[in-house]
């Protein structure tokens, strides 16, 4: 993931959770200017570590999804996921025989 794409994903959680820059930026206790800067996407300008992971809790988020592979699909794949953990191995195979011969 380079940082124009965790700078888009930024974007999209606070987006999704409702916040402006400047609410999501005071709710992570920085600057009212710092979540606008790093969107503006400021080649010079990124978050640290731990302040990605301030802003990604801030936006009711989970490393997980932020992290996903494609995070527009992540809440669809992680509810197939949680109702796998709950079958049994046998079901489990004739879900995947099920999927292969489609």
């Amino acid at each position: 993931m380079n940082k124009d794409e965790v700078v888009e994903r930024i974007s999209l959680l606070r987006t999704k959770a409702g916040l402006s820059a400047r609410d999501l930026s005071l709710k992570i206790g920085k600057n009212t200017a710092y979540i606008s800067r790093l969107e503006s996407k400021n080649d010079s300008f990124e978050p640290s570590v731990s302040a990605l992971l301030e802003i990604i809790a801030a936006c009711g988020s989970t490393e997980s999804e932020f992290f996903y592979y494609d995070i527009y699909a992540y809440s669809k794949d992680k509810e197939i996921i949680d109702l796998l953990n709950t079958v049994t191995p046998i079901k489990k195979d004739a879900i995947i025989n099920l999927l292969k011969n489609k």
